[in-house]
């Protein structure tokens, strides 16, 4: 499958579209489009009024017969409602899209490009010349250039760049836990309206059946129910809307008066203490606020404006302004005030669709729960995990088994545990508001380094809508020890996790860099050592894109024989969200010619799933002749001129043209310049039949078998490591390392081929 990005800027004339038929079809696309991310993007947004304000008036905020609490409570949300999701997101975020993709590690990707901030390792210059990079642009402001200065001064800010991002990422994890809890709660409550004799467990029990049940069912993939998103949201947002209408011409037209910002102050200087932490549950109402942003990727940035301006925006506006206008007249309903606000008439069809939207609006965060542990899993700061394509047309739904029913386990137990949406909410807003933060913070980085506007404008947006991100997690740390805690200690444990595997694994790299070996080395050795050439093509898997991995040495010094045809394969992630197949190989000889000896480089996106289970050897095997085929041309047509054909050299400065599909510059491992040079007197320039050769003895290997070689590494702290280091490697890594998957399970790789060398990694 070719993993490009979903949702193209453009399409180009030759692959059968003309700029007229795109006109046509562009209106009909683009409101289709709006209509599918009704229920793919905004599912926990539009079932936030099931519980905004019973959470907010969960403490000890009462009502008053003036109702200027109900009237300050709904002014909050307007202008909440209003400034984060409506002129944040929609206005400001959704322009600043990484090749289509959003989300935080899209900010992260557009900033370590830009002002090189990537701590990952084997990035080359080469990756630049990516057609996903977008290195172009406008030359670098003084500002700009004063923080790229500042980032490459300090590299310990860099890595707190990084730390803050997964962070962030492991408080947007932790939504993957409390939305599917608080959501689908929250819905079956609704049902002691009706039922008052219920006792609380039947709800809660109830509540578990529905969560084990949508958990259960994520393996077969959102595309084969995708099709019902969005007429539920769709049903479910004209039900709320055509309710808050109702309520607010029959129980108070009055309450418009409530949208002046007027009554916010008011609010705060009637209410006091006990007003500050009540705006704990009213940020309540911009959940799934980030989720616009984050699945930019499977629509188009117009789309989404379009479905949230003209119909997630009004409908939601009217449903707080109608459950207002309920509670000033029905002060002793606040606790079931939604349910108890709909007309008899309609309840259950109401009840039924309410349940079908917490169902649809924890689906879509459990989807995006995925997609970030994969994206940590490319930029090597999660563990290797099993990840499953679960649609053959939609790239970038998959399914995780492992982080599946985790996320079930730990949802069930914050439900059973809490048993109250109160107390959830009290953990979600928390969550909700760090997440919104950390993005915050990264887009005023970008408006100065990517956008290179001036730092006014990149202050003014961090401080207006800073300051309002941290007034609400200001009001939601106050809960911690009412269910506040709860996001706080799943951050620090992913955040452990993350940090040490990611620590583990730079450690590693390291290690390979210092003890890399030569190959003319064990080529000069192989007499003594009896080491003989065997039919058929030798995959050896690496981290190095330079220079010949240590367990290659261990390798042949243990058995002292390997494959006709060797290729060093380097699995690699960049900072692009997608990496086209054109793009995906990079190809380079390692030593002379008559070595056989090739690297392969296969570059990922942090968005590509990274599986070769696509005929990887056919690919490989071909991909590998072009490149000798297209050195024959060269060598043809330096011929013609009177030039000298070398092979297994390529300077990157002075040839940036040779070879542009495959090539890549070689990577020193070869024999020095005189050494070439009496190799080539002594062979003299070699034809193109013998080169045509190469291309048959390249096939001939190939139908002779093809060997998989991994290392089957072991890390351990040096005996001079200080205790954090050894506990962290002795003890968390290596038990990461032990209970994830395996490099060839990851890989794909069949087990019938599989070799595998020991290695201890002493870091």
């Amino acid at each position: 499958m070719n993993p490009t990005t979903p949702n193209p800027p453009s399409v180009a004339p030759e692959e059968g579209f003309c700029s007229q038929n795109l006109k046509r079809a562009s209106c009909k696309a683009v409101l289709t489009l709006a209509y599918q991310s009704l229920g793919v993007v905004y599912g926990d947004l539009s079932t936030s009024p099931l519980y905004v304000y019973k959470s907010a008036f969960s403490g000890k905020l009462s009502l008053h017969e003036n109702d200027e609490e109900v009237y300050g409570v709904l002014s909050f949300i307007f202008w909440t409602f209003t400034l984060i999701p409506l002129f944040k997101y929609i206005f400001v975020l959704l322009s600043a899209d990484d090749n289509g993709e959003g989300g935080s590690f899209a900010l992260y990707s557009l900033l370590c490009r830009h002002a090189r901030l990537c701590i990952l390792p084997n990035q080359q210059s080469v990756d630049e010349k990516l057609s996903a990079y977008g290195m172009e642009g406008e030359s670098d402001t003084w500002e700009s250039s004063m923080l790229k200065a500042f980032f490459e001064k300090h590299p310990k800010f860099r890595n707190g760049l990084l730390i803050f991002v997964l962070f962030g990422t492991c408080m947007a994890i932790g939504d993957g836990v409390l939305t599917p809890a608080i959501s689908v709660l929250s819905a079956v409550s609704g049902i002691r309206v009706k039922i008052s004799e219920l006792h609380e467990n039947y709800v809660v029990m109830i509540s578990c059946v529905i969560l084990v049940g949508l958990f259960s069912l994520q393996h077969h993939g959102t595309h084969r129910v995708a099709f019902m998103f969005a007429p539920i949201v769709t049903a479910w947002l004209l039900c709320i809307s055509g309710i808050g209408i109702y309520n607010i011409f029959r129980w108070n037209p009055s309450i418009f008066r409530a949208l002046s910002p007027l009554y916010m102050f008011r609010f705060l200087r009637s209410t006091g203490l006990e007003g500050w932490v009540s705006l704990g549950g009213i940020v309540l109402c911009i959940t799934g606020a980030e989720t616009m942003f984050a699945d930019l990727g499977h629509f188009s940035p117009f789309s989404i404006k379009i479905a949230f301006t003209f119909l997630v925006y009004p409908c939601l506006v009217l449903a707080y302004m109608g459950e207002a206008a309920f509670l000033s007249k029905h002060h002793e309903d606040i606790q079931r005030s939604f349910y108890k606000a709909i007309p008899e008439p309609v309840f259950w069809p109401v009840f039924i669709v309410a349940t079908c939207a917490s169902v649809v609006g924890s689906q879509a965060v459990i989807s995006a729960t995925f997609s970030m542990v994969s994206q940590c899993c490319a930029l090597s700061c999660f563990p290797r995990v099993k990840i499953i394509h679960t649609s053959s047309q939609i790239y970038g739904q998959i399914y995780i088994p492992e982080v599946n029913w985790m996320l079930m386990c730990l949802c069930l137990s914050v439900m059973i545990g809490l048993r109250d949406s109160n107390m959830i909410g009290h953990a979600y807003g928390l969550s909700v508001t760090t997440v919104m933060f950390v993005t915050t913070c990264l887009m005023s980085l970008v408006i100065i380094i990517v956008w290179k506007q001036n730092i006014s404008i990149s202050l003014t947006f961090l401080v207006f809508f800073g300051s309002i991100e941290l007034l609400y997690i200001s009001a939601s740390l106050i809960k911690v020890s009412e269910g506040g805690w709860i996001p706080l200690v799943l951050s620090l444990i992913f955040m452990g996790i993350m940090y040490v595997w990611n620590y583990g694994t730079l450690k590693k790299h390291e290690f390979d860099m210092e003890n890399r070996v030569s190959v003319k080395r064990i080529l000069a050795s192989g007499p003594s050592l009896g080491m003989v050439r065997v039919p058929g093509i030798g995959l050896i898997y690496t981290n190095l894109v330079t220079g010949v991995p240590a367990v290659f040495g261990h390798f042949v010094t243990n058995l002292p024989a390997f494959h006709q045809v060797l290729v060093f394969v380097c699995i690699k992630s960049v900072q692009v969200p997608h990496v086209c197949q054109g793009e995906r190989f990079l190809i380079s000889r390692i030593g002379p010619k008559e070595y056989s000896m090739f690297r392969c480089i296969v570059r990922y996106g942090y968005k590509d799933l990274q599986q070769e289970n696509y005929d990887f050897e056919n690919r490989l095997v071909s991909t590998i002749i072009e490149y000798v085929e297209t050195e024959r041309e060269e060598c043809a047509l330096r011929s013609e001129i009177g030039s000298s054909c070398e092979f297994g050299i390529s300077s990157g400065e002075n040839s940036n043209n040779r070879f542009p599909l495959f090539v890549y510059p070689n990577d020193g491992n070869t024999q020095s310049s005189s050494d070439i040079q009496a190799m080539e007197t002594e062979r003299g320039f070699l034809k193109n039949s013998v080169l045509r050769d190469e291309s048959l003895e390249i096939m001939e290997a190939k139908e002779s078998g093809v060997a998989y070689i991994l290392g089957h590494s072991c890390a351990k702290a040096k005996i001079s490591s200080s205790l954090i280091k050894k506990f962290a490697i002795n003890i968390v890594y290596a038990f990461l390392s032990k209970n994830c998957r395996d490099p060839d399970v990851v890989l794909n790789v069949p087990h019938t081929s599989l070799l595998e060398v020991g290695m201890i990694y002493y870091v």
